[in-house]
């Protein structure tokens, strides 16, 4: 309707480009110009560039980029160590502006990748930065993670030095696999061709073939992240802020690792497919074929779980399903009602109703474990090793920190799976004198 209203303040300022974009917003008045309230963080300027010569470069701030020419050549060392005392000053001014222009700070999103350089190292820089400078405001992170056949060498290094940040710095992750999103792409070509649902695809398929495939897969990972955005801009009778998430999903501070599964898949992809029955679409939430990491959570313990419904859906609705899955769903003695709700009222564009399941589930531990296989097969080696310590401040303890912080978040994953089927016990109460 061209009308700037709350929904759009939450991630958007409206500015008048006569003065220069840095007066306050337009409040209640018609729409200016969107500007997003984002920093772009790239040591390698491509990427930057080509967001500003594609359709969103009027929606990013040119005073919000920050570029450099070279890249951190795959390595954790040179984006946390170098660059990041480099830009340091650069990016808290930035980081400061930023948040200025926000009424109510509410939280941090960081989306970086954990296999090559600028993403693991700065990105992780970045995460103790804003630790730094605004302790109190929470620090959502969506990590992406490499795949098993990935063709950067050094990126197991790269994501278990990035952990042991995650580990410390983070309120909540969502991890999400390359893998997964291929197969994900994968079952969307499938459904366009075949013209209906249900279409199977084998594990572990990778879709190579053309560049419009791999432009799918870049895009995929934002489809968790909007549908929480989203959720978190629109009113509804049952919403909840992104704080929320934290405070609700999160009993232990380092098990903060949360599975998303998303469905209907194909939320962003023009596909023409019928919307799917209502219980249908909270059943596919807790299969396999609909998580963004290769992760089966019925079959592991939860320890807590976050269904954000959008679109026409009621309270009774999230209730019956929710005790429809809950006899197939294992949850930890102690939390046996870890359910948290949420009701947005929007839904996505072209659908009836979307749901978004964030699960915090001892089914993340392969991921880990498979990434900690892959490091040590290097290390042992002590192979590519030189490549790190010639960077100043780069230490060999740096890698057996990092490997051992990873093995403790691995031990506490195990010790939780291991009261998996246990004598439910109810907690004992406090008895009154009467």
């Amino acid at each position: 309707k061209g009308i700037y209203d709350e929904a759009l303040s939450s991630f958007f300022r409206n500015v008048d480009t006569r003065s220069g974009g840095d007066g306050p917003d337009i409040y209640k008045g018609k729409i200016c110009s969107l500007k997003a309230r984002a920093l772009l963080i790239d040591m390698e300027e491509g990427v930057v560039n080509e967001i500003l010569q594609g359709p969103l470069r009027d929606v990013f701030d040119s005073k919000q980029l920050i570029t450099d020419v070279s890249g951190s050549g795959n390595n954790w060392a040179v984006g946390h160590k170098l660059y990041g005392c480099q830009y340091r000053e650069n990016i808290v001014e930035k980081l400061r502006k930023t948040a200025e222009h926000c009424d109510c700070l509410q939280c941090f999103f960081i989306i970086h990748s954990m296999g090559g350089g600028t993403g693991s190292g700065l990105g992780t820089f970045v995460l103790n930065l804003l630790e730094d400078e605004f302790p109190e405001v929470y620090r959502f992170v969506t990590s992406v993670y490499p795949s098993g056949e990935d063709d950067v060498i050094t990126s197991p290094y790269n994501s278990v030095l990035a952990m042991k940040e995650l580990n410390e710095h983070a309120d909540c992750v969502l991890p999400i696999e390359n893998e997964s999103l291929f197969d994900i792409v994968n079952k969307i070509h499938q459904m366009i061709n075949s013209g209906k649902l249900g279409s199977t695809v084998k594990q572990n398929s990778l879709v190579t073939s053309s560049a419009g495939s791999a432009k799918t897969t870049q895009e995929k990972p934002f489809d968790a992240m909007n549908n929480i955005v989203a959720s978190a801009r629109f009113e509804g009778s049952l919403n909840m802020d992104l704080n929320e998430i934290s405070m609700n999903l999160v009993p232990f501070p380092r098990l903060h690792y949360l599975v998303s599964s998303l469905t209907p898949l194909y939320t962003l992809a023009d596909v023409n497919v019928p919307s799917r029955r209502l219980d249908q679409m909270f059943s596919d939430a807790f299969s396999r074929d609909h998580q963004l990491i290769q992760a089966d959570p019925k079959h592991s313990l939860y320890l807590a779980c976050a269904l954000l419904v959008r679109g026409n859906v009621q309270v009774s609705d999230l209730r019956r399903n929710i005790e429809r899955l809950k006899p197939s769903l294992h949850f930890v003695s102690w939390n046996q009602e870890g359910w948290k709700t949420g009701l947005c009222s929007v839904p996505p564009v072209g659908h009836s109703h979307s749901l978004l399941a964030l699960a915090n589930n001892t089914c993340v531990k392969p991921t880990f474990i498979e990434l900690k296989d892959r490091f040590m097969k290097l290390y042992k080696k002590k192979a590519h090793l030189h490549h790190y310590l010639h960077i100043d401040g780069m230490e060999q303890s740096c890698f057996s920190e990092a490997i051992l912080s990873l093995s403790d978040l691995i031990e506490e994953y195990s010790e939780l799976d291991a009261t998996k089927g246990g004598p439910r016990t109810d907690p004992s109460r406090l008895k009154i004198a009467v």
